[in-house]
C-alpha cells in the first residue's frame, strides 16, 4: 500500500462522518458520504460541549454557527438537590479568549450545522444509501451500495457508530456495545432567566441538571441507576421522569418538573459504552468515533473525540505517503486519549453506582478536564 488516497468513501453521516468529510475535502480529497437514513435525521434532545469540543467545531469552521444558533456559558455550577451550590467547575476557554469554555445545543440543530458545512465543502451526499460488500487489494477498496452502484476509493472511513456494520464487517470478533446500569432521560423546555450556564444537582442515586442550548430553550437531563436494560414504554416517559425530579426539593426543579408535558420531547437512553482494541483499521478501511470509542456522557466529552478522530485522520492522510503509515500515526495519536475518556467516564458511572469516593470522582473529571485541554 504505497499510494495515498485520492477518493474517500465515509460510510455514515453522524458528527464524527461530517466532519471527516469536511476536513478530508479540506485536504484537496475527493469525498463521498453515504447514509442510511433517508432524511439525514439526528435524533435526541440536547447535548452538553465542553471546551474542547468547541475548539473542535471552531476548526471545522462552524463555531460561528453553533454560538448563533446555541448556547455558549462558563463554569458548571454544582447543586446538592435542596438546591444550595457547593462547588463551581470551571471549564478552560479552549477555544479562544473570546469564546466560553462549555455549552449547549439542539443535537438536530449541531447536525443540521455539519449537514450545510459538508455540502459547502463540496462532498457528495447519497441518503438512503449504505454499503453491501467490501472488498480490497493493496491498491484500493471496491465497494458495492445498496441503491446498486459500485465505487472504487483510496480509503473507506467507517463512520456508522455504535452498532457499526463496518466494525461487524472488518471485525467479527470485536467486542459489542456493554450496558453500564445507568440511564439518562433528556427533555427540552422554555429557559428561564435564572438559567444562565449549565448547573447540576447531585443526588443520592440520581443527579440530574439543565444546560441552555439556545437564548429560548434549555435541556434538562436525568441520570440514574438502573440495575436492568429494560424497555421502558414511552407512554412512561412523563410519570417516570417526574418522579424522579420529585427528590430534588429545590424551587428551579421543582418549577421544571411542573413544567414538563407531552411537548417536552422526553427521550430515554440506556447507557452503553464500547472500547475497541486495536488495530482501529484493516487494509485501507479505518474507523472512527463511535464505532471504536463510544462512551457515556459523564465527561460530556463523546462527540468531541469522534469529531478530533476526524480531524486527526484528515491531518495525516493529509501529510502523503503510504496509507498504512497514515493510519498507524492516526491510531497512535488517538488511542490513549479515547481510552482515557471512555475508561474515565465509565469509572465515574461505577463510583456513582456504588454510592463511592466522591473524593475520587471529583479527581477523576479534574483530571480528565485537564488532559482534554491539551493539543490533540
Amino acid at each position: 500500500m504505497t499510494s495515498m488516497a485520492d477518493k474517500v468513501l465515509i460510510i455514515g453521516g453522524g458528527f464524527s462522518g461530517m466532519a471527516a468529510a469536511i476536513e478530508l475535502r479540506r485536504q484537496g480529497l475527493e469525498v463521498d458520504l453515504v447514509e442510511i437514513d433517508p432524511g439525514w435525521r439526528s435524533y435526541g434532545a440536547g447535548i452538553s460541549l465542553g471546551g474542547a469540543t468547541l475548539r473542535a467545531l471552531r476548526r471545522l469552521g462552524v463555531l460561528e454557527a453553533f454560538i448563533e444558533r446555541g448556547a455558549a456559558t462558563d463554569d458548571v455550577d454544582i447543586c446538592i438537590p435542596t438546591g444550595m451550590k457547593v462547588a463551581t467547575l470551571p471549564t478552560p476557554r479552549l477555544a479562544g479568549p473570546d469564546v466560553p469554555g462549555n455549552g449547549g445545543i439542539m443535537r438536530p440543530v449541531l447536525a443540521a450545522i455539519l449537514a450545510e458545512a459538508t455540502r459547502a465543502a463540496g462532498a457528495t451526499v447519497r441518503l438512503g444509501c449504505t454499503f453491501t460488500h467490501i472488498e480490497q487489494d493493496e491498491h484500493g477498496v471496491d465497494v458495492s451500495f445498496s441503491d446498486g452502484s459500485r465505487g472504487r476509493y483510496g480509503l473507506v472511513v467507517g463512520a456508522d457508530g455504535l452498532y457499526s456494520t463496518v466494525r461487524e464487517t472488518l471485525f467479527p470478533d470485536a467486542p459489542r456495545p456493554r450496558y453500564t446500569g445507568q440511564g439518562v432521560w433528556r427533555a427540552v423546555l422554555p429557559r428561564p432567566p435564572e438559567v444562565t450556564g449549565a448547573m447540576m444537582w447531585v443526588g443520592d442515586k440520581v443527579k440530574t441538571g439543565l444546560n441552555p442550548v439556545s437564548r429560548e430553550q434549555m435541556y434538562l437531563f436525568v441520570t440514574e441507576d438502573r440495575p436492568h436494560n429494560t424497555h421502558i414504554p414511552p407512554a412512561e416517559f412523563l410519570p417516570m421522569l417526574k418522579g424522579l425530579l420529585a427528590r430534588f426539593p429545590a424551587p428551579l426543579m421543582q418549577q421544571v418538573a411542573q413544567q414538563l408535558d407531552a411537548g417536552s420531547q422526553i427521550v430515554y437512553r440506556p447507557l452503553e459504552s464500547l472500547l475497541m482494541p486495536r488495530p482501529w483499521y484493516q487494509g485501507r478501511v479505518v474507523l472512527i468515533g463511535d464505532t471504536i470509542h463510544a462512551t457515556t456522557p459523564h465527561m460530556a466529552a463523546g462527540a468531541c473525540i469522534g469529531i478530533e478522530d476526524a480531524i486527526v485522520l484528515a491531518e495525516e492522510v493529509g501529510k502523503g505517503g503510504a496509507i498504512a503509515e497514515a493510519l498507524a500515526r492516526y491510531q497512535a495519536r488517538r488511542w490513549e486519549r479515547c481510552r482515557m475518556v471512555v475508561e474515565n467516564s465509565g469509572r465515574l458511572g461505577e463510583i456513582e453506582i456504588a454510592g463511592g469516593d466522591k473524593e475520587e470522582h471529583g479527581k477523576i473529571m479534574r483530571e480528565t478536564m485537564m488532559a482534554l485541554a491539551g493539543p490533540i
